[in-house]
């Protein structure tokens, strides 16, 4: 798409949001509008990322509609739901809720709040993620420790695909956040391990590459690294307790 297209459909795409907001959240004070196709990077399918901002909500929601032509995703909360899920963000690493409200345009009547709120994701953007350490590391290694496990030896290519699908996330996961950088999900697993090491994101591809073809030997060397520079592997020893109580347990 080229620059004006994109600027038009940018454009386009902010009055329905603001329409949108009048009609559909009428009693909302304002939305961040955010997505690809305000980064005026749309392709065919992209939709409209809409937080909207409610003064008080007994629950927080999220529903997906469609206006004029575009998908709309919304996320509807008050300044205490929105704050939350914002920590959620940080906590696990996934810089989602976080970056629509840094890089959202701002549509509404009253906007008051909407200024310092953003200042918050960008506050929590510009720190990063929690540190990787404790429990959660130690799960994560066991994990991919599992997964490397299950391609080594001899396997249909169905198999080793499979493994790989599984593993692809989780690999991308602990190299940025061992790192100290935010990941993400879908389509920004890729785009945050590119932005942070181009090389490793090449060899990436190849690898799962050859797993597609049913050869897992790249995907289970990359593991095994990043497995060593975090740590190392994590399988005997390894103990998690559940949150569901036996007959024995806890009874509310």
């Amino acid at each position: 798409m080229d620059q004006y297209r994109a600027d038009l459909v940018a454009n386009h795409a902010l009055m329905v949001a603001a329409q949108v907001l009048e009609t559909r959240f009428a009693g909302a004070d304002f939305a961040f509008v955010a997505g690809s196709i305000m980064r005026r990077q749309g392709t065919v399918g992209s939709d409209i990322d809409m937080v909207v901002l409610y003064p008080r909500l007994e629950w927080a929601w999220r529903e997906s509609l469609v206006e004029d032509g575009f998908p709309i995703e919304a996320f509807v909360h008050d300044p205490t739901t929105l704050e939350v899920f914002l920590g959620r963000d940080a906590e696990n690493g996934r810089a989602i809720m976080v970056n629509m409200v840094a890089e959202g345009r701002i549509v509404g009547s009253r906007v008051e709040g909407a200024a310092a709120l953003r200042g918050r994701a960008r506050g929590l953007l510009k720190a990063g993620p929690a540190p990787l350490d404790g429990e959660r590391l130690e799960f994560m290694l066991y994990l991919l420790s599992d997964l490397a496990d299950d391609l080594r030896g001899r396997r249909d290519r169905e198999e080793v695909l499979a493994i790989a699908v599984t593993l692809y996330p989780k690999l991308i996961d602990l190299i940025l956040l061992g790192r100290g950088l935010w990941s993400g999900a879908g389509k920004w697993l890729p785009r945050r391990l590119r932005a942070a090491d181009a090389a490793l994101a090449d060899q990436l591809s190849l690898a799962m590459a050859d797993a597609v073809a049913g050869d897992g030997a790249a995907m289970l060397a990359l593991c095994e690294r990043t497995l060593a520079e975090n740590g190392g592997p994590v399988f005997a020893g390894f103990r998690r307790v559940s949150d569901v109580a036996g007959l024995a347990g806890p009874r509310l």
